[in-house]
């Protein structure tokens, strides 16, 4: 509850050795005041080192090594200053500035209250304010002194309703035809209604020829898809490895943001923070965001009780509609502090080495390139049938499918976790749709409509799979409705898709949501007619246009298995999983179980098309990941997993 006025500490007197008795040349200036409050000399030559290795501010230096607390640090300086410390909720002046307040660390109180601002300076800002007060400027009465992270807290309560709407509204006011806001747009509702008409018509004057016509049109569609999935497939074993580069200093580095949504996770929230903390970056250029909904209390008591450092912050989403993760993404987006951003997924394990391969990749190529797709891969193979499956579908996809067409200059559909940002690039384009559940393949074809890049970033992220029934059929029924969405906002103007993308671009992206849209509501029926056609010894076709049909039919059948089995068997050889190939036979049953999920997500797309079916995490039984680091009896892999903070 807010309080009725701002609580403001007094500053207790400065010590005998006060703010002018210091020298300048020993130590920055955002850390020689703290000799005054008890600070030894070596912790903070320690902070100086490390900020000038890493090329960061020196106090952030010196909050991220764990030595000194956030709170302490501003109390001091706030007393060195000889100014109020801020502790409490004060009523900032309306409207307030956000998020520029936030990334300034300066806010105007309300009007007519003694001080008048509100400050959480750091880096440059620090230094000037300290100089500015070294040469004599007094700060009582004008200026109060706060933590970054209250600050931060302040602003957001302050800004909560505008906050909301941007996250939910942003793209669909700017352009609602890029939104999946509405499912159908008046053209299109015209067009289905035409669309229905002529079937009706074809098929009451001419009901076998209008049959055959539409199931080769099919036939050939399924086909086209097939073989583009084939050449994807040829393409990435022609690839070249990709350059990594070489391994940027510490200094050389950006900041780089990390953005978290997380709702009802705080069971996956330690081992999340492990897998955080394993990551090797500069942690004074590390900023993330854990942003979890309002209402979700017990993962924010979770959060709390971590005492996490100041590179962790915990960021609210209003509680609003559609609650789903883009929105929450979108929250923290402008929040990001980073010249580039990752999303990462609660139950995610990223390769430690991740965030430094994206950012020289990024630093050596040009602006056009402004994503790059890591590849995921299932921990806990061994649960059960389902998640083996599972293994093999993202293999097939990460490591074989999105790197041939990456390769062929094809837009593909992002996954859902792993995806590198540049953070400029993805506020030019309004983020994340916050109506789409599958904003990730949204965003990657929006990434492409707009002349931007998706590379391929060979690094591993380890992902929790589903391994019961439910749970699957929830979350792959998600999918599948943000697939229809993104298909659905995608034709809203074939023209300006052709205009932006290209014909051969358009064409590929029209293939490419026919295998995962049209096809797998057909595939039970489908293939019950060829099993039928198989078993029931059929005269051949007579007619020219029987037999055509019955080779495209033919063909659709069985390139599209073989398509199935070789992308299986060469993400499998690509991710070392050939040992699992006895499951193989269970891949029939699999597709058939996607498009049950389909056919529910028809169901949803209409009655409920913006509700977010919720994955459990943290219910895994087995970890390959644990398996191996077991095995491993090489030194530097303890001392990877151990990584002490820099």
């Amino acid at each position: 509850m807010r309080s009725s006025a701002p609580h403001f500490e007094r500053a207790l007197p400065l010590p005998q050795a006060g703010r002018h008795t210091w020298s300048p040349a020993a130590l920055p200036a955002g850390l020689a005041f703290l000799r005054a409050f008890g600070v030894g000399d070596s912790l903070l030559n320690a902070a100086a080192d490390a900020a000038r290795r890493d090329g960061t501010a020196p106090e952030a230096a010196l909050l991220a090594s764990g030595a000194v607390r956030e709170s302490f640090y501003y109390r001091s300086l706030a007393c060195w200053l000889g100014t109020e410390f801020w502790n409490g909720e004060p009523e900032l002046s309306t409207p307030v500035r956000y998020p520029s307040a936030i990334h300034a660390g300066l806010a105007l109180l309300e009007a007519g209250r003694e001080p008048c601002w509100l400050a959480a300076p750091q880096g440059e800002a620090l230094a000037r304010l300290i100089k500015r007060a070294s040469a004599g400027e007094h700060f009582a009465g004008r200026l109060a002194i706060t933590t970054p992270s209250s600050l931060a807290k302040a602003v957001g309560l302050q800004a909560r309703a505008s906050i909301a709407r941007e996250a939910t509204l942003a793209l669909a006011n700017l352009d609602p035809s890029l939104s999946a806001k509405t499912p159908l747009s008046p053209g299109q509702r015209k067009l289905a209604v035409a669309a229905a008409g002529a079937a009706a018509f074809a098929g009451g004057l001419a009901p076998q020829p209008a049959l055959t016509l539409a199931t080769m049109a099919l036939a050939c569609l399924f086909l086209a898809s097939i073989w583009l999935r084939l050449l994807a497939g040829a393409a990435s074993t022609a690839l070249k490895p990709a350059r990594i580069g070489p391994k940027l200093k510490d200094r050389d580095l950006p900041i780089y943001s990390i953005i978290i949504a997380l709702h009802r996770e705080g069971p996956v929230v330690p081992q999340l923070i492990r897998a955080l903390d394993a990551i090797d970056y500069p942690r004074t250029k590390l900023d993330i965001k854990l942003v979890i909904e309002e209402d979700d209390h017990a993962t924010r008591r979770v959060i709390e009780a971590l005492s996490l450092p100041p590179r962790y912050e915990i960021v609210i989403a209003p509680a609003g509609s559609p609650k789903t993760k883009p929105r929450a993404l979108n929250v923290a987006l402008p929040l990001a502090r980073g010249e580039f951003l990752a999303v990462f997924d609660a139950e995610d394990t990223p390769d430690p080495a991740q965030l430094r391969q994206a950012a020289g990749r990024f630093l050596g190529a040009p602006k056009r390139l402004a994503c790059l797709q890591a590849r995921l891969a299932i921990d806990n193979i061994d649960d059960s049938w389902l998640t083996r499956l599972f293994a093999i579908e993202y293999a097939a996809l990460f490591d074989v499918l999105n790197p041939g067409l990456a390769g062929l200059g094809i837009p593909l559909p992002l996954g859902g976790s792993s995806n590198h940002f540049r953070t400029e690039v993805l506020r030019d384009l309004c983020g994340w749709d916050a109506w789409n559940v599958t904003e990730d393949a949204d965003l990657g074809f929006r990434l492409a409509r707009f002349g931007f890049k998706v590379g391929i970033l060979p690094s591993s992220t380890i992902e929790e799979a589903p391994a019961r029934l439910g749970a699957w059929l929830k979350q792959r029924r998600r999918w599948s409705k943000g697939w229809m969405q993104t298909f659905l906002t995608l034709s809203r103007d074939p023209k300006r898709l052709i205009g932006e993308l290209g014909l051969p671009g358009s064409l590929a992206l029209a293939l490419m949501l026919t295998s995962l849209v049209i096809a797998p509501p057909l595939w039970p029926f489908l293939t019950a007619l060829a099993a039928y056609d198989l078993t029931a010894g059929l005269p051949p076709p007579a007619s020219p246009v029987g037999i055509l049909a019955a080779s495209i039919w033919t063909s659709a059948l069985v390139f599209g298995a073989a398509s199935i089995l070789w992308l299986s068997l060469l993400g499998m050889e690509r991710r070392k999983l050939l040992s699992l190939w006895p499951i193989l036979p269970l891949l029939p049953l699999y597709y058939l179980l996607t498009s049950v999920a389909a056919w529910l997500a028809i169901y949803d797309l209409i009655l409920r098309p913006y509700h977010w079916h919720k994955t459990e995490h943290g219910l895994a039984r087995t970890s390959r990941q644990g398996l191996l680091r077991a095995q491993t009896t090489a030194p530097e892999t303890s001392a990877l997993c151990a990584m002490p903070e820099r």
